[in-house]
């Protein structure tokens, strides 16, 4: 029998969608796989482009660290000693503990003396002796320890292991292993400047008539 023909029968209706359970049609069209595309795409190239700003942001902070000049408290090499020249003409050797704008702060100190030798006839000799001293025996007892105002400081400079300051320093320390002997003795040394003599008048004496 052929129903086809039957006109009480209600034939199904065939549509292109799907249909959910709530009666609403699937987007599942070519355009609707085009738009998420370009959302995918669309955060891809956001995360791309934020990496590559953070990149360049690092990048521009190193190079600005390294532009800047360095800190010359880094300049100190603390295994060696320091070689420190006031305006005065004083030269302190020792250790730069500490080195700022305001002061430099040195420890382990020495310096030159210089032992001028004078002749019988008053005049100096050109051979003076040069030594190194330990600080700490002085007559007003300082401390093994300098804070120097910035302002007097010419200029310091780190000094090499084989140079004659350092060596003397070595043997120095050497010869003293527990440390510098102060004599007790509170008399003023000798000073080394030659004593002023006056020349006798050579004015001849008056004669009475």
């Amino acid at each position: 029998m052929d129903f086809t023909q039957n006109p009480n029968i209600n034939h199904p209706v065939h549509h292109n969608a799907s249909v959910t359970p709530h009666g609403e049609h699937m987007k599942d069209g070519p355009h609707h796989k085009i738009k998420l595309a370009g959302i995918s795409w669309l955060r891809l190239g956001g995360t791309v482009l934020l990496f590559s700003v953070t990149i360049l942001i690092v990048a521009i902070l190193i190079l600005l660290v390294q532009s800047q000049p360095k800190i010359e408290s880094k300049y100190v090499e603390n295994k060696n000693y320091q070689a420190v020249f006031l305006n005065g003409g004083q030269v302190y050797f020792g250790r730069v503990t500490a080195l700022n704008e305001k002061f430099l702060q040195l420890q382990d100190i020495y310096y030159l003396r210089v032992n001028q030798q004078v002749q019988p006839d008053g005049k100096q000799n050109n051979n003076n002796d040069v030594s190194l001293v330990k600080l700490g025996c002085e007559l007003h007892g300082p401390q093994d320890e300098m804070v120097i105002n910035r302002e007097q400081v010419i200029f310091w400079e780190n000094l090499k292991d084989d140079g004659q300051v350092a060596k003397a320093i070595g043997t120095y320390k050497q010869q003293n292993p527990n440390g510098q002997k102060c004599e007790t003795s509170a008399s003023t040394p000798a000073s080394t400047t030659p004593a002023s003599t006056t020349p006798a008048s050579t004015t001849p004496a008056t004669k009475k008539p």
